[in-house]
């Protein structure tokens, strides 16, 4: 499995963009970089997309994906649950900011949304895929993604402290977590449903407890401006835990 990181940050600028994932070329998970990272061609070969909540920085190139392949003649599957879907319709796909794509033209729409629910298992593009609740301000699941060769990683997607229920359904090798902001910043992040280093190094060691072992993990989501404060205390947890943690950054690529 390719994991390529096109967007790794929760702001956007010239030299950061908002989340996305794009795995083996053809399946995404969120949608906040997926235009602005890809060429045409590269668009042309994805499948489908994950979208975990509804919030814009995950959302935001949904349009904008419906809009190209309106113009290829061509569909994209989008799985999301009922709350993301009513968002899209009622916000963006509307016919009034943009037309309802998922409904015209009746005869190939270029986007055709599936709703999942959590912990049931789908079946996409030969992935196993299990969404999973996690702890954010408004309903949001992270999902875990098993390839054909049996593979597996977990992006938790936004999420706050409190995992030990999303633990007992995933068992990854790779661990894509949120880390908004630094520590110094615990009750804000708290308050928005993030983590701080401190606060994920609490979750890596339920975690462990758990399952006795700790997968890589990669942190993504933070606040550029915040970064070098983050990536310092992420340094501590990783000497901490004795384990693999780095930050993720736009064009990086993991492997599985």
């Amino acid at each position: 499995m390719n994991i390529c990181v096109l967007g790794a940050h929760n702001c956007e600028s010239q030299d950061s963009r908002f989340l996305c994932l794009l795995i083996d070329d053809i399946l995404a998970v969120d949608a906040g970089a997926l235009t602005s990272s890809l060429s045409f061609q590269a668009q042309q070969k994805l499948k489908a997309i994950l979208l975990t909540h509804q919030h814009y920085d995950h959302i935001r190139d949904v349009p904008a994906i419906a809009i190209n392949r309106f113009f290829q003649k061509a569909t994209v599957n989008i799985y999301s649950t009922r709350t993301v879907y009513n968002a899209l319709a009622t916000y963006l796909l509307n016919d009034e900011v943009y037309p309802r794509f998922m409904e015209s033209p009746e005869t190939n729409t270029p986007i055709k949304f599936t709703l999942v629910e959590p912990y049931k298992n789908y079946q996409i593009e030969g992935y196993t895929v299990l969404p999973v609740s996690v702890n954010h301000n408004n309903i949001t699941v992270g999902y875990q993604i098993t390839s054909p060769e049996g593979k597996t990683l977990f992006y938790t997607a936004d999420t706050g402290p409190g995992l030990d229920a999303c633990w007992e359904h995933v068992s990854p090798e790779l661990l894509i977590v949120d880390v908004t902001f630094p520590n110094n910043r615990q009750d804000f992040a708290i308050k928005a449903g993030h983590l701080t280093p401190a606060l994920l190094s609490k979750e890596l060691t339920s975690f462990r407890k758990l399952k006795g072992y700790l997968p890589t993990v990669v942190v993504v989501h933070m606040n550029p401006v915040l970064e070098k404060e983050i990536e310092a205390e992420i340094t501590t947890v990783a000497t901490e835990l004795n384990t693999s943690i780095s930050l993720a950054h736009e064009g990086m690529e993991l492997f599985l």
